[in-house]
């Protein structure tokens, strides 16, 4: 896919395309580090990172 085709995939859906490419272990592992992110105050990366957890969580399989 050329750099023109990419540029008019919205960003959320090209994110999602990416995170399918992820082990479940790295799905896991970067779910962990975004909820040390989000937990250390309420700045807009801490806010972000906080949507991201959501949306990585109800996507993956829980590790339990």
């Amino acid at each position: 896919m050329s750099s023109d085709a990419t540029s008019v995939i919205p960003a959320q859906d090209a994110a999602a395309r990416r995170l399918e490419i992820f082990t479940l272990d790295e799905a896991h592992d970067l779910l962990r580090l975004l909820q040390v992110i989000a937990g250390e105050g309420l700045d807009e990366l801490s806010q972000e990172a906080d949507w991201f957890v959501r949306e990585i969580a109800a996507r993956i399989p829980s590790e339990h």
